[in-house]
């Protein structure tokens, strides 16, 4: 191997991995723009699955339209690049409350419970992995 090749693929390599981030990234924000789309219109058009699934929290019929409402507005604030942030912490928010409403009424915890908090990482991994900004407020170290 001559050394410029060498030297080419190595110079290469932080492009790579910057790509490879950005793809990782794209992909999780798709996942949770998906996911949260799918459960707003659901709620917004109150099929019976959803129907069901909000009285068993004990939550009235009449409000399923307004929880829709509010995750469908928070799923463009983070669509939008320049409030995804602000999204993503309104967000947090909202799934606090389902983690809250899954405890109340005793849900399995590491299926059902603890689901949005592995949601709210996905939410937070996409953006995470594209913003410098997050990661000045999230740090991970690696021990040298």
């Amino acid at each position: 191997m001559r050394p410029e090749s060498s030297t080419i693929a190595a110079s290469s390599l932080p492009k790579q991995k910057a790509g490879t981030k950005i793809l990782i990234s794209r992909i999780l924000s798709g996942i949770a723009i998906l996911f949260m789309l799918f459960d707003s219109i659901t709620k917004l058009i109150k099929t019976p699955q959803v129907i069901e699934g909000t009285v068993k929290l004990g939550y009235p019929v009449s409000e399923i339209p307004v929880i829709g409402l509010i995750l469908l507005i928070l799923t463009i604030l983070y669509i939008i690049s320049q409030t995804s942030i602000f999204a993503a912490i309104l967000i947090t928010g909202y799934l606090g409350g389902a983690v809250a409403s899954g405890l109340r009424i005793m849900s399995p915890l590491f299926s059902s419970t603890l689901f949005p908090v592995y949601f709210a990482v996905i939410v937070w991994g996409g953006l995470y992995l594209r913003d410098d900004f997050i990661k000045q407020f999230i740090p991970f170290r690696r021990k040298d």
